[in-house]
């Protein structure tokens, strides 16, 4: 997948090993950001990515992890749980429009 228009996104998962701790903490934050633009945000362990994701966020050292348990969706790897650039830049496509790239 080369990636999805903002418009499109109504669903986000931050995955992390066992889909507790950190990435609860990063889901938060993303809805008190995104609280106004209809996207949900959901935390799940990275084998359990649900087929309706349209954007999954994870940790860098689990990409591989999660491209091989949810192919074709778009995968927004980080290196820091608050805080990073990736994550940054995909809450400013949401808001202010345009694509995110797998």
């Amino acid at each position: 997948m080369a990636g999805i228009d903002s418009k499109d996104i109504h669903k986000i998962i931050v995955a992390c090993d066992a889909g507790m701790g950190s990435s609860v903490m990063l889901a938060s934050q993303l809805r008190k950001q995104l609280r106004d633009s209809g996207v949900t945000v959901e935390h799940t362990p990275v084998n359990s990515i649900p087929d309706d994701a349209d954007v999954v966020l994870c940790h860098a050292g689990l990409a591989a992890r999660a491209q091989a348990a949810a192919p074709g969706k778009v995968l927004v790897p980080f290196q820091i749980f608050l805080g990073d650039p990736a994550v940054t830049r995909l809450v400013d496509t949401i808001r202010n429009g345009g694509v995110v790239d797998a």
